[in-house]
């Protein structure tokens, strides 16, 4: 996709913010644009990480979140302040990587599931001929076999296949062993081991066996169609295929950053959440190689974007060696009483289009007038402004108080409209206005 498309995609959804928009379509660009170039030369290309600045609720999470759905690259979100120093409990920023990895791993195996599909479902159809039909002793189904009988069963399974295919026995039962996946061995990962294949090791030490089930042919065909869909897939190739995608096309965002800002020693002691996390967090932006249970990854071509409201910190009290990381800023603008207009009517799911379609599966239609919305967008954007700014926020505080009466008698509702327009808005949150007391709704 050109910068135009993403940021005319980006633009279905948020509202505004055209200069943080720009910025991750051009990195988004950039990363096909060193794709194209000569070995020799991509190799001294790295990406210009992004650092997006702003208050809560002007759209950075969901500028990434809509991001992530655009291109087909590996996307991980993080939050800086689930990390810890190395040395301490708690998660290392290392994690981060390997759980790159695992969503590169996810899209590949989409991509092999996609590829060996047809050959899988010709398995599945013979498993399911051999379930109907057994072979004999010699196990050959042949037609020029030397026995006529096993020309007859032949004949016979030719036209139990055209059957199959045809979906004329999709109610006949037949038994076959169904395994049950559970993952018990996950819950006790201890933290920096997260690179062995604790599952796997079990798995191999002690195959999973099931007790044969009973079960109608279209159910049958599922679960056959599962396993030689994975015996058809190598795990060696989706591998090094992740470790591939994962180190040349991945995004990491970095969420919450400003959370750990803070000078060495300010709180006294070791401040392992803090600077010992920015620290741990220098080596992996610039470019190293993490082990994970896939194989080593280098970091050296991911990019990285960053984000936080820096409220009570500023980006420059981050350590100046990953302020250098990021050499590309973005500041996102407080929300107007236009942009709350335009949030709670242009996104393909606005707001008032959420609530609208909620209440019609109790036959209840609502609509929301002109005046009443642009009532809801004033009440938003006074309250951000008199009480505390929390950005679009504030809009599911305002509506959830509109609706709650109409939400409550829902069904008793049924086959009515209710419109909702400046007067009714002004009703319902006038009340809440003077007491100045908004500790029920707030999110």
């Amino acid at each position: 996709m050109t910068p135009k498309q993403i940021v005319a995609e980006l633009d279905r959804h948020i509202v505004g913010q055209t200069a943080a928009k720009k910025a991750v379509a051009v990195a988004i660009r950039n990363r096909w644009r060193r794709q194209q170039l000569p070995p020799e030369l991509r190799a001294d290309i790295t990406p210009k990480n992004i650092i997006l600045i702003g208050p809560t609720g002007v759209g950075k999470t969901e500028i990434a979140r809509r991001l992530a759905q655009l291109v087909g690259a590996p996307f991980v979100k993080v939050e800086a302040t689930k990390f810890t120093e190395v040395g301490y409990v708690g998660r290392d920023v290392e994690s981060m990587v390997r759980d790159l990895v695992e969503a590169a791993v996810g899209i590949v195996r989409v991509t092999q599931r996609e590829q060996v599909k047809e050959k899988a479902a010709e398995r599945v159809t013979d498993r399911l001929l051999d379930l109907l039909l057994p072979p004999t002793k010699a196990g050959t189904w042949e037609p020029d076999a030397e026995s006529e009988e096993q020309e007859k069963r032949a004949r016979t399974r030719e036209k139990f296949r055209e059957k199959l295919l045809a979906g004329e026995l999709e109610e006949r039962t037949v038994e076959i062993a169904v395994e049950q996946k559970s993952s018990p061995f996950q819950l006790f990962q201890v933290t920096g081991m997260e690179n062995i294949d604790l599952d796997g090791m079990m798995e191999r030490l002690n195959p999973k066996s099931a007790p044969p089930r009973q079960v109608p042919i279209k159910e049958a065909r599922k679960f056959l169609l599962e396993q030689e869909t994975e015996a058809l897939i190598d795990r060696a190739t989706v591998s090094e295929q992740a470790i591939d995608l994962a180190e040349n096309q991945g995004i990491i965002f970095l969420d919450e950053l400003d959370k750990v800002c803070g000078a060495e020693g300010r709180n006294g002691g070791a401040d392992v959440s803090r600077q010992g996390v920015q620290r741990d967090l220098l080596p992996v932006v610039e470019g190293t190689t993490v082990n994970t249970k896939h194989g080593p990854v280098k970091t050296d071509f991911v990019l990285f974007i960053a984000a936080g409201a820096f409220h009570t910190a500023k980006p420059s009290d981050l350590m100046p060696e990953l302020q250098g990381r990021f050499p590309i800023r973005v500041e996102l603008t407080d929300l107007t009483k236009a942009d709350f207009l335009r949030i709670l009517t242009e996104p393909k799911h606005a707001l008032t289009k959420q609530y609208s379609e909620l209440l019609k599966t109790e036959g209840v239609e609502l609509e929301f007038t002109a005046e009443g919305v642009e009532a809801l967008a004033d009440m938003a954007f006074d309250l951000n402004r008199s009480i505390q700014n929390i950005g679009a926020r504030r809009l599911h505080t305002i509506l959830e108080r509109v609706v709650e009466d109409i939400s409550f008698a829902g069904p008793e509702l049924a086959g009515t409209k209710v419109v909702i327009d400046g007067p009714t808005v002004r009703e319902k949150i006038g009340a809440i206005i003077q007491k100045d007391d908004l500790s029920k709704y707030i999110l």
